[in-house]
């Protein structure tokens, strides 16, 4: 069949050559990997949620140093945590190492936000939660585009009426954090691209953005079939140099298989799929205490990262269930071959 009308005014109306976004992955989107992915046709991304005022400002510059491309910006939503299970998992995080002290304080959300506004990108994108009204207005009224994150149809109607431009339909395949909006029904609401793709896009009025599991032209392919606009990649591009990760992360992704990543809350208190590492696992012990909250669980595991840790990963191993089939290669070749292989599928 012929590639869906609906791909071609997703891409006409983004100015993309080919309709795959890089995932917004905070702390792993250097510059140089949104620029070849923008140079190549694609979208750049940045997730900003550790990033203050003039770290995002200089992240943009740096982009718009090296394409004039697309470009989304992605910031978590807050919501209002307990501090209940602290004191457990700091006492659990002592068994496998020495903390060091504690990290600074996590950038404000509204500065963030304001921020964001600042820099203008292409698309302004939530995730854990929605824009409030006026900032969506700002938004919109600045000729930024906001997309949504949903795992349910319920979370994506919702950003739809809230006047979300785009919804990114997120499977459970998906590495990195879930973006169910309440933290408690994460575990619940595991349901794969395939079932959640076709529900989203036989109710939305919006574009859909299928992620989640997707590394080649044959995912592309089968989400665009599936009724998704465009398709958002994350894990696809962690093995390329532009993405720059920490070498063990690289190689742990090497031939993975889907049943050596699990969903975790071991790194951040929020969940989400990553690398079963030993650090990981020794959180599923029978004697282990639930992770703390977000945020006090990244809070802690970065005071026992900046210590002197025997058990506790440098890193967070994030990880879809498709690493596998990631490539060492640049990333703008790895979108242009996936493109190509999924447009010699669809026919013409």
């Amino acid at each position: 069949m012929p590639i869906p009308a609906r791909v071609a005014e997703f891409c006409a109306r983004y100015d993309l050559r080919l309709p795959i976004l890089t995932a917004p992955m905070a702390g792993a989107c250097p510059p140089e990997l949104s620029i070849a992915v923008a140079e190549a046709g694609g979208m750049g991304a940045n997730g900003v949620l550790l990033d203050g005022p003039d770290k995002i400002a200089d992240w943009m510059r740096r982009f718009r140093a090296g394409t004039e491309g697309p470009v989304q910006l992605n910031n978590w939503i807050p919501d209002d945590p307990s501090d209940e299970g602290v004191a457990d998992a700091a006492r659990f995080l002592a068994t496998l190492g020495d903390p060091g002290p504690e990290p600074p304080a996590a950038p404000d959300f509204t500065d963030q936000c304001e921020a964001m506004l600042e820099a203008r990108p292409t698309v302004v994108s939530s995730i854990m939660g929605r824009f409030d009204a006026d900032y969506v207005r700002r938004v919109h009224d600045a000729g930024i585009a906001w997309f949504a994150v949903a795992t349910t149809l319920d979370d994506a109607l919702a950003a739809e009426d809230a006047g979300a431009d785009a919804v990114v339909a997120q499977g459970m395949e998906a590495g990195g954090h879930r973006g169910t909006v309440d933290p408690a029904d994460a575990e619940r609401t595991v349901v794969g691209l395939f079932a959640l793709v076709p529900r989203l896009a036989d109710r939305l009025r919006v574009p859909v953005i299928a992620a989640g599991g997707i590394a080649n032209g044959r995912g592309v392919a089968a989400a665009l079939l599936l009724g998704a606009s465009a398709v958002q990649v994350g894990t696809a591009l962690l093995r390329s140099p532009e993405a720059g990760i920490d070498e063990r992360w690289s190689a742990a992704l090497a031939d993975l298989a889907p049943e050596g990543t699990v969903p975790t809350r071991a790194y951040s208190g929020r969940l989400g799929r990553a690398v079963r590492t030993p650090y990981v696992a020794a959180w599923e012990a029978p004697d282990a205490p639930p992770p703390a909250p977000y945020p006090h669980q990244r809070r802690l595991v970065a005071q026992w990262r900046a210590g002197t840790p025997r058990d506790v990963d440098r890193v967070n191993f994030w990880s879809g269930q498709s690493a596998a089939l990631a490539k060492v290669a640049p990333a703008g070749e790895i979108v242009t071959t996936m493109w190509q292989d999924a447009t010699a599928l669809l026919g013409p």
